[in-house]
């Protein structure tokens, strides 16, 4: 049995480094323009990790300012995985990480490399 898992890459550091952004200190003043007060911590975060959630006024800002569209920004990730099932006719559950007769597929992090 075949278990596609869905997940994306953030590519917000890419997208800013295109825009001559080399520094996470260089979108929050942008931000602030747009009415999104965020910490300089925050916005580290926003730039070198992987959110889980974003809120959309955030997101909204980070469009405008960059001049993108949220597809620039998220590409999506499938892996197909072949599980085998098990007697019972189980597969295991679905969710973070895929479980079926000692098979256990979890997401990983994501290096960005700066130089293209």
């Amino acid at each position: 049995m075949k278990v596609r898992q869905v997940g994306y890459e953030w590519q917000l550091r890419q997208l800013m480094a295109s825009r001559g952004l080399f520094s996470t200190t260089d979108l929050q003043p942008l931000l602030a323009q747009r009415g999104v007060e965020l910490s300089a911590t925050q916005v580290y975060r926003l730039v070198a990790q992987t959110p889980e959630r974003l809120n959309m006024r955030v997101l909204a800002a980070v469009c405008d300012a960059l001049e993108c569209t949220p597809n620039d920004l998220i590409e999506l990730a499938v892996v197909e995985q072949q599980v085998k099932v098990s007697a019972a006719g189980r597969a295991g559950r679905v969710g973070p990480a895929v479980k079926g007769a000692g098979v256990v597929v979890r997401p990983t992090r994501v290096r960005l490399s700066t130089s293209e």
